[in-house]
């Protein structure tokens, strides 16, 4: 991309989905010729946010020419596995971008910094209470949230429209979602969206939708065998019938939006956040629209607003006042948040947030009228899972690879899992 000083930086869609240079150039604690500070700077996401980043670090290191920033990202999955290494090597970058499912990993782990040790340069007085803390752990500020966003459904606009299968109204439900698929594939030739059973994001919004969650408030899981096995029964049927993506499709996620079925051509929806559903439009050109999350049958709500994603320092860094100050400018600067728009979601700055609504274009207006749109309508978030969450976003996903491949009926998945996920959560 032009005009980019970036170090460690991974341009192309390709790159996006494995970064060989995550860690960046500098380590943390080290210092550039002439005696400037040295930041390492990680995140996750696709093109546009990375594009946008690179923007506003370079306003950054204008307002602090005694501060150079080392950035780099890469695909959701590949960056989850990356910190994971590098926090267990004791080299985690110094402020790292970190999802709801990290915070209690890394903050019980000694990974993370208290950043109310950093209040003098950190501000957090107009980020709503309740957001702020969810990157909370025994009631240490261990994260900011950085945006605020929901998962949606998003769609091929042009394709879904010249099918003549009705579009997505204001509400619907599982039942109701599941019918549209299967006469979406019908129309079109192609499922009518990524298969959601590998998804624990799409399951809990299921759940939700049944008055269960993912995880009791003592951290133990929320949900049975049985639960699991309506669930995997449900999306097994779809597969089977063709109404959603088939194994050989869902078994290549890793993440990135390039690697759907939808981002490849061979689907016509996805379920996915908000913020990251940007993506799609280098991909569909065409277009896409966002509709809501599947409701339960009686109509409650599964969907919810949570931080889209939050930032975090290292316990190790060598320079916490310098950090705390680039996630503060990230967080509360004005110039940094019309850079930025809603590529994280929407700003948690409240008052930035009502100074940049009326200011987004495109699809950054997209997401803000789409939030706009729940207000109002849903419920109260879950609490930020238990540590062992992380690792069992990958055994969910694996063990449904099974039942995709008839290695495992859904009982036999579903079980297989919960014996797991008790074991990890004892762990």
């Amino acid at each position: 991309m032009p005009g980019h000083r970036t170090k460690g930086f991974c341009a192309s869609a390709a790159a996006l989905a494995l970064c060989a240079v995550l860690a960046g150039c500098g380590g943390s604690g080290e210092s550039a010729g002439g005696g400037k500070v040295v930041l390492r700077y990680t995140w996750w996401g696709n093109p546009d946010r990375a594009e946008r980043t690179e923007q506003a670090v370079a306003l950054f290191e204008k307002q602090h020419p005694d501060v150079d920033v080392t950035t780099s990202f890469s695909g959701y999955d590949a960056y989850k596995q990356k910190l994971a290494t590098q926090a267990a090597g004791g080299d985690a970058p110094d402020v790292m971008q970190l999802d709801y499912r990290q915070i209690d990993q890394y903050a019980s782990g000694g990974v993370l910094l208290d950043l109310a040790k950093q209040k003098a340069v950190l501000r957090t007085s107009e980020i709503d209470q309740g957001l702020l803390a969810t990157g909370r752990v025994d009631d240490v500020q261990y994260a900011i949230p950085q945006g605020r966003g929901t998962e949606t459904v998003v769609y091929d606009t042009k394709a879904w429209k010249k099918s003549g299968v009705p579009l997505p109204g204001k509400s619907w439900t599982w039942s109701q979602w599941a019918d549209t698929m299967r006469a979406l594939a019908k129309k079109t030739g192609r499922p009518g969206a990524t298969d959601p059973g590998q998804s624990e994001d799409a399951f809990e919004v299921w759940l939700r939708g049944q008055g269960k969650a993912l995880y009791t408030e003592g951290g133990g899981l929320g949900f049975t065998a049985d639960d699991l096995t309506r669930w995997w029964t449900f999306t097994d049927k779809l597969r089977r019938e063709g109404a959603v993506s088939p194994a050989e499709q869902t078994t290549q996620l890793d993440g990135s939006v390039e690697n759907t079925p939808l981002g490849r051509g061979k689907a016509v929806s996805d379920a996915n956040w908000d913020a990251p559903a940007s993506g799609y439009l280098a991909l569909v050109p065409s277009g896409v629209t966002l509709a809501p999350m599947p409701s339960g049958e009686d109509g409650t709500p599964g969907q919810y607003f949570k931080p889209s994603m939050f930032l975090g320092v290292s316990a190790n860094t060598g320079h916490p006042k310098e950090a705390a100050q680039l996630v503060d400018f990230l967080v509360n600067d004005r110039q940094a948040a019309k850079i930025l728009g809603a590529s994280r979601g929407i700003p948690v700055n409240e008052t930035i947030r009502d100074e940049l609504g009326p200011q987004l274009k495109d699809f950054d207006k997209t997401i803000a009228d789409f939030q706009a749109s729940l207000e109002g309508k849903l419920k109260d978030p879950p609490q930020a899972p238990p540590a062992g969450d992380n690792a069992l976003q990958s055994t969910f996903q694996r063990d449904y690879d099974q039942v995709s491949y008839a290695r495992m009926s859904p009982r036999e998945a579903a079980e297989n899992y919960i014996t797991e996920a008790k074991a990890e959560l004892r762990s």
